[in-house]
């Protein structure tokens, strides 16, 4: 199963979304937007972007020691700047 994006109402009439894991994890949540129609072309910039965008490594050589990647998957390529 693919994951969700909810548009949520963020006061008044502000709104955002956020991309929930299958497992209902939340992924990602966007900046406020004025409209719903402004939310929902977030979201399609989301989509169109994010499969072929490319993962940026600004943590100056910092790292946790742990593989970010699921068993099966291959890691994303990562530029450092």
């Amino acid at each position: 199963m693919a994951g969700v994006f909810e548009i949520a109402e963020a006061g008044n009439e502000s709104y955002f979304f956020r991309l929930t894991a299958p497992d209902g994890t939340v992924v990602a949540v966007s900046p406020l937007f004025n409209t719903v129609k402004g939310a929902a072309a977030g979201i399609n910039a989301v989509r169109e972007n994010a499969a072929t965008g490319l993962v940026v490594d600004l943590s100056a050589g910092k790292t946790s020691g742990k593989s970010g990647t699921r068993a099966g998957k291959a890691p994303a390529a990562i530029t450092s700047r």
